[in-house]
């Protein structure tokens, strides 16, 4: 699906780091091209041969700054994509105050020292470029599964920062974040709405460890369309200013 973003409703502020970001975007777009390469290309490179559901690059990708974490891997070939990056916040880097949502089940998830946020899933095509964002349930990621709001909290803690598989590759997936925020935003409360909804009509279901319930929400997306979205929100600002 499409989501449609109110741009009216976005802050001057963040519009503008929104245009920013997605100059940042383009010019890691322009130096992986010229050395022949992409994002994804990056990952997969000196790794092997590449199976379906292994992580990549192997180890994941951590930042022991900010206590950031992404992989990529593939299993979604049916959907038309290449593969996602899965990206996450470990419990380090988490604001004060959070807290995991209430869970009464049996499944065993981590928690204190060891807890972890995941944000969203970034699809990518077979030219290695972002064409989607989706939400999870807990089963997916093993997470420990923190409640729209607080996930929200933790957006701008995502960061990496160091060259590891590729510096170009980091800046990228860290702007993601800045250029689709509205998105995420959205992604991540659609999240929590769908699994309430589920957790009603199978009230006998421990909907966290769901097998049945996969994907919570899902959307479209195009880095072109949406540093134009955001130029033309911010044009419209200047013009009523």
């Amino acid at each position: 699906m499409t989501m449609r973003t109110d741009w009216s409703q976005v802050p001057r502020e963040r519009l503008e780091a929104m245009e920013a970001a997605g100059a940042e975007i383009k010019e890691c777009y322009r130096l992986l091209e010229k050395a022949g390469t992409n994002v994804v290309g990056q990952c997969l490179a000196h790794q092997g041969t590449f199976y379906e559901l292994d992580h990549y690059p192997k180890g994941d990708v951590y930042d022991g700054e900010f206590h950031a974490q992404y992989y990529y891997h593939a299993h979604r070939a049916e959907a038309g994509e290449h593969g996602h990056f899965h990206t996450f916040l470990r419990a380090s880097g988490m604001p004060e105050g959070v807290a995991p949502v209430a869970y009464d089940g049996e499944a065993e998830r981590p928690e204190g020292e060891d807890a972890l946020a995941h944000f969203v899933a970034i699809s990518m095509n077979a030219p290695g470029f972002p064409v989607g964002l989706f939400t999870t349930n807990r089963w997916v990621t093993d997470e420990t599964f923190y409640p729209a709001g607080d996930v929200i909290a933790m957006l701008d803690r995502f960061r990496v920062d160091h060259t590891y598989p590729c510096l170009a590759v980091n800046r990228w997936i860290t702007a993601m974040f800045v250029l689709f925020r509205p998105q995420i935003e959205a992604l991540l409360h659609e999240r929590d709405r769908t699994i309430a909804a589920h957790a009603a009509r199978h009230p006998d279901r421990d909907v966290y460890e769901d097998r049945a319930l996969e994907i919570a929400s899902i959307a479209e997306i195009d880095v072109d369309r949406q540093i134009a979205d955001v130029r033309r929100a911010l044009a419209r600002r200047n013009r009523a200013a």
